[in-house]
């Protein structure tokens, strides 16, 4: 043993012997957890810090008690104790410290994922809207210079040309609502009036500007209520959603098919349903027909007419984004011969 009386050279000689004596009691340890850790590299973070705490103070009291020869005075009890006391108060400090640290990784990995898949979201929107502007911009472009050069110059043709530079320019101005209607809903920036909204006097005007369009198409729109509930919304955004479901299930319907629109209540919810005959979605893009530029219209029935498929891919996001600022769900599954979009609101409670 060390005498504290001794002098620096003394101490330092005597160290020297005692140094390959801890050496050969503390390397087995620390190899020891050194391979333990090796062995629970891939389990939970609070285990690995548990470890981490235990090794070297287990190093350090194997050293100490193989240097003295297991010779137990005070000063050796003492430290042995101090060292127990070590590991009681750090190894439950580990424990908490290892689950925080393992909830904050998780947490951040959840949030990668998450800024991934928006990015690629955005990519995607980026490259559908890119190309659905360019196609009514070109066919406005090409129709306003034939009428410039006058390649048409009867009355009719004239007529017809102005007839579609305005179904373009209108489409052009419905995708640039949605945009903009989806970028206040995901930058958190929609601001809802509320007030008690009668569910059913919105599907009625939504039916009502919708069957003209369904008419064209030769399309069937069956309405049915049996009852009348009433919601705390935003009308114009409640509206929103019910036009956004209504004209999706008409676009994806072929000729002489049939758009049923369902109303009523379950439990203190009501429920909006709309039934289309689209022909049904696969299994594994159900559960994306909600994202943003998403529109599969590759799943669906064509349209026989091969007219082109309006809109930007934006009409069921805004509606999912709407629902859910009121408070409510919304899902879509196969039904029949397509499929069924549920719209889920709380009733007012009286």
């Amino acid at each position: 043993m060390i005498d504290p009386g001794e002098s620096l050279g003394e101490m330092l000689n005597h160290a020297l012997h005692i140094l390959p004596v801890a050496l050969a009691l503390v390397v087995p340890v620390v190899a020891i957890g050194t391979g333990l850790l090796y062995r629970v590299r891939r389990g939970s973070l609070t285990t690995t810090m548990t470890v981490l705490v235990l090794v070297p103070i287990l190093a350090m009291m194997t050293g100490v008690l193989g240097v003295s020869g297991f010779m137990f005075n005070a000063t050796l009890t003492t430290m042995a104790l101090v060292c127990v006391l070590v590991v009681l108060v750090t190894l439950p400090v580990a424990l908490l410290l290892g689950r925080a640290i393992a909830r904050r990784s998780v947490w951040e990995r959840e949030a990668r994922e998450r800024e991934r898949a928006a990015e690629a979201s955005r990519r995607e929107l980026v490259a559908w809207i890119s190309h659905d502007l360019r196609t009514p911009l070109a066919g406005i472009r090409a129709m306003a210079e034939a009428l410039a050069d006058g390649v048409v110059s009867s009355p009719q043709e004239v007529a017809g040309y102005a007839h579609r530079i305005g179904g373009e320019s209108r489409r052009l101005s419905g995708m640039v609502d949605d945009l903009f209607e989806l970028s206040r809903i995901t930058a958190g920036a929609l601001r809802l009036t509320m007030s008690q909204v009668a569910l059913q006097d919105v599907v009625s005007d939504v039916l009502a500007a919708q069957t003209p369009v369904a008419q064209r198409k030769r399309v069937r729109v069956l309405a049915n209520a049996a009852t009348a509930p009433v919601v705390l919304g935003s009308d114009p955004e409640l509206a929103r959603v019910v036009r956004n479901l209504v004209s999706n299930a008409i676009r994806h319907t072929p000729p002489d098919g049939t758009v049923a629109v369902e109303l009523g209540v379950d439990g203190r919810d009501a429920v909006l349903a709309v039934d289309d005959a689209c022909g049904g979605i696969p299994d594994g893009e159900l559960t994306r027909v909600f994202d943003v530029a998403f529109r599969g219209s590759s799943a669906r029935t064509p349209s026989p007419s091969g007219e082109a498929q309006v809109g930007g891919g934006l009409g069921l996001a805004i509606a999912k984004g709407l629902v859910e600022a009121h408070r409510g769900r919304i899902n879509a599954h196969n039904h029949g011969p397509g499929c069924r979009f549920e719209v889920r609101l709380p009733l007012v409670t009286v």
